[in-house]
């Protein structure tokens, strides 16, 4: 550790009200950010109430034209965006490019465009005789102040993609990164500033647990990335002001290779999609089940693509294939989950091993050997490791793959295509993919959410993904009408008598 380091780090520890932001990868002091206060966040969330009727009334153009500017602003900061992911989180160039940038970019366009049809009036119709010739109309409004709590794995997509959307609906939005990585979120609201978003409807509230547990307290809405265990206490206490919620929790996502798989596209994407982001993905491939038949060819050609993976400090296109893991909470958890199964009687055929070196290091690990009682198989890992389990047939793969609390997202491959479709419609999953992995969280037309409670409530994309943010509000307009209704006071009897037959014919109902 150099001096400067080290003056600081020792700076840091003297101001209590700063947050100090590390790089993962390398231990480097990256900069300091404040640690806001309840009250502080108090007065932003003021703030934002005051401002939110103001871009509420731009309407669907006047906000969709900004999110095009800021469209355009992701591209023409591609570079300056993602170093400030890399540096922050210690993920390859690639990642940062591809499951951000590109989500970024692809998500202002696609708010800007899908909201006034996700968030269109619709007219209804009613049976009803009571409200016959009158116009019925359901319609949405945002909820006015919408509070975001992000993850430190992706701090674009994940923290900051989910305040378009509460945006485009015309929100004023709150959004509480993590403390490992609050820069990605301050760097993108300097360029909704410059992309003509008014003051106030966007602030970032920099802090730890106890800045989120105010934002809770401030807002109409809370959007929560992370885990269940934390999730479960957003949503405990955003009940106690009877505050929605929506959650995306944890995962502990299946692959199940089929017998007449394409072993060699199996294989990639089972080394790439467990170890992408170095494996820190709530929807990667955390376990991997393979039929008996395929399971000795299929473990040799992953572990080959998983050993000549290059990990490293990113440094730029085509640095390195893996990075650092971000928390190091989450290096204590991948050591821990890794050596209980070997010490359970697992081979790690790759990694394996904690390194001794600066920074926040794993190595992408294949374990073989493994069995449905070791942790490593039934807790969220969120690191660069895959446990390899042969099975006897389908039947049981799909057994192994429901046996969990956790139900996100999950994986089948095979050639016969009605028989791995078949298959994959089995898991109690939110999202499944055949011969693919991952690549359906890009498609924003198509929702993403949990199956279980452990893996949250709600959905991302389509069209739930922005009318969460919204209030339902019905409407009821009497364009023609009797002077006094048949059905209103004074009672009489007779009036009584003809609604009664009225009434009786209307819901007799067909003849059988």
């Amino acid at each position: 550790m150099t001096t400067t380091t080290k003056a600081r780090k020792r700076a840091a520890a003297a101001q209590p009200e700063q947050i100090r932001v590390d790089n993962p990868a390398t231990g480097e002091v990256l900069t300091h950010v404040p640690n806001l206060t309840a009250a502080e966040v108090a007065e932003v969330a003021a703030r934002a109430r005051a401002a939110q009727p103001g871009w509420e009334q731009l309407g669907f153009e006047g906000r969709a034209a900004v999110l095009r500017r800021m469209q355009r602003w992701v591209v023409d900061h591609a570079d300056e965006v993602a170093r400030t992911i890399c540096s922050e989180t210690g993920k390859a160039y690639e990642d940062a490019l591809l499951a951000e940038i590109n989500y970024g970019a692809a998500a202002f366009g696609f708010w800007a465009k899908q909201a006034p049809s996700y968030l269109a009036e619709t007219r209804v119709r009613s049976a009803q005789p009571l409200v016959a010739g009158k116009k019925l109309v359901q319609r949405y409004r945002p909820m006015g102040l919408v509070g975001v709590i992000g993850p430190w794995n992706y701090p674009l997509t994940n923290s900051f993609g989910d305040c378009i959307p509460a945006l485009a609906a015309g929100n004023a939005v709150l959004l509480k990164p993590s403390e490992l990585t609050p820069l990605t979120s301050l760097l993108l609201a300097e360029g909704l500033a410059a992309s003509g978003l008014p003051d106030g409807v966007f602030n970032v509230v920099t802090g730890t647990g106890a800045t989120g547990s105010a934002l809770v307290d401030e807002v109409d809405m809370v959007m929560f990335t992370g885990s269940t265990a934390t999730g479960r206490k957003v949503a405990a206490q955003a009940a106690q002001r009877l505050v929605p919620v929506s959650l995306e929790l944890g995962g502990k996502d299946p692959m199940i290779v089929l017998a007449d798989a394409d072993l060699e596209r199996a294989a990639t994407h089972a080394a790439y999609y467990s170890m992408f982001n170095c494996g820190q993905t709530c929807i990667s491939i955390e376990r991997c089940y393979v039929e008996a038949p395929v399971y000795d060819e299929f473990v040799d050609l992953v572990t080959k693509k998983v050993t000549a993976l290059r990990q490293g400090v990113p440094g730029g296109p085509g640095s390195v294939d893996v990075g650092s893991l971000t928390s190091p909470a989450q290096v204590d958890i991948v050591e821990r989950h890794v050596r209980d199964a070997v010490a359970a009687g697992a081979r790690a055929l790759t990694g394996g091993q904690r390194p001794h070196r600066e920074g926040l290091w794993f190595p992408p690990t294949v374990l073989v050997d493994v069995d449905h009682d070791m942790t490593i198989m039934r807790e969220e890992t969120f690191g660069p490791t895959l446990p390899v389990m042969k099975v006897a047939d389908a039947q049981e793969a799909v057994r192994l793959a429901n046996d969990s609390e956790y139900g996100l997202c999950g994986s089948v491959f095979g050639r016969d295509l009605e028989r791995a479709e078949a298959v994959a419609r089995r898991l109690e999953v939110g999202a499944v993919t055949v011969n693919d992995a991952l690549v359906n969280y890009t498609a924003l037309e198509l929702p993403m959410g949990g199956a279980k409670p452990a893996s949250g409530i709600g959905r991302r994309h389509g069209k739930e993904g922005i009318t969460k943010y919204c209030r339902q509000q019905s409407v009821l307009v009497s364009r023609w009408h009797l002077r006094r209704d048949l059905h209103t006071y004074p009672y009489r009897a007779s009036r009584t008598r003809v609604l009664a037959r009225l009434l009786a014919v209307l819901n007799r109902g067909a003849k059988d």
